[in-house]
């Protein structure tokens, strides 16, 4: 017969509707749920609809027979609660396999009935969520703790799907999934109940979303859901019960751009009514259903709350002859989450993972833990999300603490913070138990730190595949049963071993793979480690050369310890040594987010001493880098010596605040330092004649130059954050001289909808644009952050806008924009919008959002463009001249791309032809 997994390719497949409210309609009694088998059990049994399947087999087995003459090609077991974690509410834990088995041989029995060679038909063990979850608390006062555990929440789902699969179900369909680890848990009950019986069925993984935001109830947005669930061999994935299929669209949109996966909806009959009834009729029902399979979004659709068979018999007809979704192309890019996606694409440039929340490297978290200061110790987390950290590292090893009983507890904790969160977190620890309970608390998809080959192969594989089960990415430390690699070769070596073993016996994706090659001490005194940092800088270009997919990392503090306590001259060693790896390959790093010293920054003499230790330039060079410290520690010292006022006197004074008022005000900016704007401010309103003035002059050109030195990789992005603070100071500072300059003049330039794009949560360029478009006249609605495409389009209706405003400043956001215009365009809007953000680009509105979108799209360079664009587009005249500029424009850059494709070189061809910069250094 023709499996699930042939037919789905050749057209869309028909799930049957409501299990529940169709129960509802027989009226069963509490007898009804009793039958003649629990007579004498104690509590009350209505309600406990999977119990049906011992005690009214017969009512189950119609409301199948109903689907399938309806025409469903799939029918859903009655078990979406035959698990011991929901059973015990009635006191039914010890008949669950009894249940689950009962309801998946019921529904085999049906679907062979009504199963042709022309339409077969299929059955899918429905697997829900329980009525508890492993990611939230049940105490507002205690956000660590737990209801439930992932080894609880195993044990019983597999004792369900055993069952499920024993009784002949053809897929394991685990639904209205609200929270991410529990559905982590099921799917990891069904492929080793697989493995053990021996069979491979498809997983079919269905969420359901809480608010119009698009999230689950455990917080994450749908991107990072599918990041979670991105290690595991996924059949179909979708979205049910919660909305209607007017609500529920947009999501699917979202899940059919990304997901590389069969697409599945199966919405309510609408939302439910004041008396908990559903409105929808099969006939209202059906084209909101049939829009869904014209826009090609999906390969299975059926009913949740509030459908029956009347539902489903409508749509056989919308199905009929329609081609099915085609699954997105799997990311080429390494996915992480935790509330929210991170996508580490090209434009990432470096993953910085905080550092501080490592008792092992932090004095002040480990004496945190020890005294039981939780608040505290959440607050260190909070600050380095805060300072730009993409990725917490997380460890609790100290013999004097029960590291893994810490390690649950405070990833439980920091999962009750949505701003913390939001970030993927880094599982670090030298035992793997430790390892294993920490995953078992994550939904999202971690990263564990880490395995190597240092107890041998199987303890390796072993390991692997527990990392792979879980769902996370790895770190592999460079190290082997030789011990540690810190030679070039070496490094390589096990490096490659490493990767073949990963990729080639345990199946792990190489895009989940991040090599550690050790980033050693350099400047020991000792000859032989004066070649560690140039040694780790070669082995990670070599391994992102010849290990496809793969990342490199390194925990950048061990580079200078030998100069502890000299923090300028650690700072600056840092900052040279990642200025070069991240060139040659190094796209991770366990680094202090709240890094003060800047490659650019470094004086011209210090820096050649620096990167002649760094790259091993010559010899003697780590004894001219020692002696370079030493000076500026006595410089300190003899500076801390002094009385406060011959320190004021002696001091040098710091060299960027010599230049005028314009070049201190840039200076402050790219430095991220914002002790001196008031008074810095105070004199630059002498000089200008408005306060929004200096926001587009001098303030504007500071931001322009951070983002000049972020593209050439001479700031990563806490030190970006931190500018983006002090700006954000700086216009604070001003906002009550713009609003005395404003003016009492009513009269209206035009209004403008401002947003931050869904998945984006940094508002610093868009409030700028507020600030100055306020101070020209335009009307401002402010949405926010995190701003869903559905919820800007409905805005800019409501309000009438005459243009939009589009911000962003990470990657995931210039996709999200594309969506935004897509949907204005489909609700026919043809208003300008105007696009801008760190990542975003000309070329990028050429390519991907201009194409979309019917009206003008504007790339704004910085803030201080947009009154002026706005106003040109406000003018009939000014604004044809501007769209004809503008298809012209973007036609050209289309075109020169299209060129520049076609005469690139073949990977191997470029890797051939480059040129080695750091020959000379490396012999």
């Amino acid at each position: 017969m023709t499996t699930l997994k042939e037919i789905a390719k050749q057209r869309i497949l028909v799930l049957d509707g409501a299990m529940g409210t169709m129960i509802q309609k027989y009226e069963l009694t509490e007898q009804d749920f009793r039958g003649n088998i629990y007579t004498n059990q104690r509590g009350q049994m209505r309600g406990n609809n999977d119990i049906l399947c011992l005690t009214r087999p017969d009512v189950i087995e119609d409301i199948h027979k109903k689907y399938l003459i309806a025409g469903a090609d799939i029918i859903t077991t009655n078990t979406f609660n035959a698990q011991r974690i929901s059973q015990a509410d009635y006191h039914m834990e010890d008949r669950c396999h009894e249940m689950a088995l009962a309801g998946a041989r019921i529904a085999r029995r049906m679907a062979d009935e009504f199963s042709t060679p022309d339409k077969p038909r299929f059955v899918a063990g429905s697997v829900g969520p329980t009525n508890k979850t492993c990611s939230m608390s049940p105490d507002v006062s205690n956000p660590a703790a737990r209801e439930l555990t992932y080894p609880q929440l195993y044990d019983a789902y597999v004792e369900q799907m055993d069952a499920l699969v024993e009784g002949g179900v053809d897929a394991i369909l685990i639904e209205t999934v609200f929270d991410t680890l529990n559905a982590k848990v099921a799917i990891d009950a069904a492929m080793a109940v697989m493995t053990q019986r021996n069979i491979e069925l498809p997983i079919m993984v269905s969420a359901t979303v809480s608010d119009l935001a698009g999230r689950t109830l455990s917080g994450q947005t749908l991107e990072a859901f599918l990041a979670s669930i991105s290690s595991y061999p996924i059949f179909s994935v979708g979205l049910n019960c919660s909305f209607g299929a007017d609500q529920m669209i947009g999501f699917l949109r979202q899940l059919a751009r990304r997901a590389p996966y069969y697409i599945s909806a199966y919405p309510n009959a609408g939302l439910p009514n004041s008396m908990g009834l559903y409105d929808e009729t099969p006939e209202s029902m059906a084209p909101k259903i049939g829009a869904m399979i014209d826009e090609g979004l999906v390969n299975i659709i059926g009913g949740c709350c509030g459908t029956d068979e009347h539902f489903i018999a409508e749509y056989l007809p919308l199905v009929a002859g329609k081609t099915p979704h085609r699954p997105a192309e799997a990311s080429p890019y390494m996915q992480l989450s935790g509330l929210e996606l991170l996508e580490v694409t090209p434009e990432v440039h470096f993953v910085n993972v905080g550092e501080r929340c490592n008792v092992a490297g932090s004095r002040k978290f480990l004496r945190l833990i020890k005294e039981k200061q939780y608040d505290e110790a959440v607050a260190i987390a909070r600050k380095q999300v805060e300072d730009g950290a993409l990725v917490i590292d997380v460890n609790m090893d100290d013999g004097l603490l029960d590291a893994k009983s810490e390690m649950v507890n405070f990833l439980n904790r920091i999962a009750s913070e949505p701003d913390i969160a939001a970030v993927p977190v880094m599982i670090d620890s030298s035992d793997w138990q430790v390892i294993t309970a920490g995953l078992q608390c994550v939904q999202g998809k971690s990263i564990v730190n880490s395995i190597s080959l240092k107890e041998g192969e199987e303890v390796f594989i072993r390991h692997a595949q527990d990392v792979k089960r879980y769902g996370a990415a790895v770190v592999v430390m460079c190290f082997d049963e030789q011990g540690q690699a810190t030679s070039f070769e070496r490094r390589i070596e096990i490096a490659e071993r490493s990767y073949r073993i990963l990729t080639e016996r345990v199946g792990f994706n190489p895009l989940d793979i991040i090599f550690d090659p050790n980033i050693l001490a350099v400047a020991t005194g000792m000859e032989e480690h004066d070649s560690y940092a140039l040694d780790f800088i070669r082995a990670a270009e070599w391994i992102r050369k010849n290990l496809p997919g793969a990342h490199v990392s390194g925990g950048v503090s061990n580079l200078s310890f030998s100069f502890r306590g000299n923090n300028y001259i650690r700072e600056a060693m840092h900052a040279v040594f990642l200025y070069h790896a991240i060139q040659r390959g190094m796209d991770f790093g366990i680094v202090n987010p709240a890094t003060k010293v800047l490659y650019s920054d470094i004086p011209a003499d210090e820096l050649k001493v620096i990167e002649d230790v760094i790259l091993n330039r010559h010899a003697g060079a780590a004894d001219e880098l020692t002696q370079l410290a030493n000076k500026l520690l006595e410089q300190q010292q003899t500076l801390k010596a002094q009385t406060p006022a011959d320190a004021a006197t002696n001091q040098r004074k710091e060299q960027w605040r010599e230049g005028n008022v314009e070049s201190r005000l840039q200076q402050a900016l790219i430095k991220g330092v914002g002790d001196y704007l008031a008074s810095d401010l105070e004199e630059a309103l002498q000089q200008y004649a408005r306060a929004v003035e200096i926001i587009e002059g001098p303030l504007m050109a500071g931001m322009n130059e951070v983002g000049r030195l972020f593209g050439q990789g001479k700031m990563f992005l806490p030190q970006v954050v931190k500018t983006a603070r002090t700006m954000k100071q700086a216009v604070q500072i001003l906002q009550p001289y713009i609003e005395q300059q404003k003016g009492d003049s009513d009269r209206k330039a035009g209004k403008v909808l401002l947003a931050t794009v869904k998945g984006d949560v940094h508002d610093i360029g868009k409030n700028i644009v507020a600030v100055v478009m306020a101070c020209n006249g335009y009307d401002i609605v402010d949405m926010g952050v995190m701003v869903p495409a559905e919820q800007i389009v409905a805005k800019a209706i409501e309000e009438g806008v005459d243009m939009i405003g589009l911000s962003g400043l990470i990657t995931p956001s210039l996709e999200e924009m594309v969506n935004v215009a897509r949907e204005m365009q489909r609700a026919g809007l043809h208003i300008p919008i105007m696009i801008g953000g760190a990542t975003t680009s000309e070329l990028h509105v050429a390519l991907k959002i201009a194409p979309v979108y019917g009206g003008p799209v504007v790339w704004m360079k910085d803030a201080s463009q947009n009154a002026t664009v706005a106003a040109r587009l406000m003018s009939e005249t000014e604004k044809t001249q501007i769209v004809n500029g503008l298809d012209e424009r973007y036609q050209h850059l289309r075109d020169d791309y299209q060129q520049q494709q076609q005469q690139l070189l073949s990977l191997d061809e470029a890797r051939s032809q480059k040129k080695d910069f750091f020959k000379d250094t490396a012999q």
